[in-house]
């Protein structure tokens, strides 16, 4: 017969979520006593950034194909919604494919950008501690993800800013987008309108990465097949063994 040996580090934090630190751990090591496979606070939190890391690598992956952003209703950017009048107002005078060149332009520079966002992101993942691996563990399925965005987010916008700046000037979204927003602003009696594009597609191309590192993450948490190295399927695997 053969017996289950290890225990989801998942399954058993959230069930101790009322419990100490030190509680769960001895929980844990009375669990894998004897069989040679105890799994180290240390290599919990290895675990978990090892985990947010090929989150990222695959979220990235996914958002930086051509259409990664574009043909993705859950991710793809739209219009700026403080000028959805803008677009709107186009449309009715004849000039909707000049809004979807640039939505494809806008969603186009984002893809590129993707493809700069690991390295960022990576650097943000070695600084969590072994105690917010512990809390992550008793946290959500999205626990770690959302780590990443409450910890990260400034310094990763101010890093990726330039990187969308440059992809949207490469794709040329950024000069339709000034066509448009000229073109808009000739319209007699139109409220004039000039917003910050720049800004805009750094937050949704960001918004899009976390959404599909988030995915990811449950991913790993839930898929045996997606934990693709030991040290993953040691932290997050039941494993059987005669």
């Amino acid at each position: 017969m053969r017996k289950i040996v290890y225990s989801s580090f998942f399954a058993l934090a959230l069930g101790a979520s009322a419990c100490t630190v030190a509680e769960i751990q001895r929980t844990v090591d009375g669990v894998m006593a004897g069989t040679g496979g105890a799994v180290s606070r240390e290599e919990v939190a290895s675990g978990l950034r090892q985990a947010l890391e090929v989150g990222v690598k695959n979220g990235s992956g996914q958002a930086s194909q051509l259409d990664g952003y574009y043909k993705n209703p859950l991710i793809r950017i739209p219009f700026p919604e403080d000028v959805q009048r803008v677009e709107n107002t186009l449309r009715q005078i004849g000039l909707g494919n000049e809004v979807d060149k640039f939505i494809l332009t806008l969603n186009r520079g984002a893809e590129d950008a993707a493809k700069s966002a690991v390295p960022i992101f990576v650097s943000a993942i070695k600084q969590m501690t072994i105690q917010d691996a512990w809390a992550i563990l008793k946290g959500e399925k999205d626990a770690a993800t959302q780590y990443l965005i409450r910890t990260t987010s400034p310094q990763v916008r101010d890093a990726f800013l330039p990187v969308v700046q440059k992809s949207l000037e490469k794709t040329n979204a950024t000069r339709f987008y000034t066509d448009i927003v000229t073109q808009y602003n000739k319209i007699p009696l139109v409220q004039k309108v000039n917003p910050e594009l720049d800004q805009y597609a750094t937050q949704k191309a960001m918004d899009g990465l976390f959404l599909l590192i988030a995915q990811e993450e449950a991913n790993i948490r839930e898929n045996p097949v997606a934990r693709t190295t030991e040290l993953l399927r040691r932290v997050f695997t039941k494993e059987n063994q005669s």
